[in-house]
């Protein structure tokens, strides 16, 4: 029987045991009903250390202070990446979108998301190490991907962190509802417009993007 979302880990339990020995000395890590916690409070400093040393099999984001692991995408997670950046090309081609890109987000730059996606000028991240600051990202991306924590990460969570540190748009791309999320207009820590779009209806991008996505193609990757 193919378990559910809620029973699905984040991690195969040797990920996890490798990602537990290399981790730094006072960080330390448990393996409870498939998910990876840490035993005690967790500082961004010690975030990024583990980060470092993690398997390349294990993405690791640090979400409202606590460690999280995100699904490693599947075919139809890398299908619809492709169709964005397609989209983004063509109709912004003094752009570019980055995959897997590390931001610094929430108040004081205190998260790390690793984003689906981020938009920004051509050259945009040279000279940048493993996390950017989030000045000059002009939209980041999350694609949902079935697993027990994405609806508190992608729907709650992101929009906060991302909102905090003035991304000017959240797209997020829902597989669970077929639908396209633009959040916009960035005050306060929240992103004051929220609009959603059944896949297969234009997608209309605000400024600074000022472009109509045309989501057609994503009726081809529903699941």
């Amino acid at each position: 029987m193919t378990p559910s979302t809620a029973e699905r880990p984040q991690m195969p339990v040797e990920d996890f045991e490798e990602l537990a020995g290399v981790a730094p000395e006072g960080v330390r890590l448990e393996f409870v009903d498939g998910k990876v916690r840490t035993k005690d409070p967790l500082s961004v400093e010690d975030f990024e250390e583990l980060d470092r040393r993690a398997p390349e099999t294990v993405r690791l984001e640090y979400i409202n202070g606590k460690l999280e692991v995100k699904a490693m995408p599947d075919g139809n997670h890398s299908e619809i990446h492709m169709w964005l950046l397609e989209q983004c090309l063509q109709h912004r081609p003094d752009l570019r979108l980055h995959h897997e890109r590390g931001v610094k987000t929430e108040a004081h730059r205190k998260g790390r998301a690793r984003t689906d996606g981020a938009l920004v000028p051509r050259g945009h991240f040279k000279g940048h190490g493993e996390w950017s600051a989030a000045n000059g990202v002009l939209m980041v991306v999350e694609i949902t991907s079935h697993d027990r924590d994405t609806d508190q990460r992608d729907r709650i969570d992101k929009p906060v962190g991302y909102a905090a540190v003035d991304i000017p748009v959240y797209l997020l791309i829902d597989r669970d509802n077929n639908t396209v999320v633009v959040h916009s207009e960035p005050e306060d820590s929240r992103y004051q417009q929220t609009a959603s779009y059944p896949w297969g209806t234009p997608v209309e991008l605000p400024d600074p993007l000022g472009f109509t996505l045309d989501t057609e193609e994503l009726k081809d990757y529903a699941d």
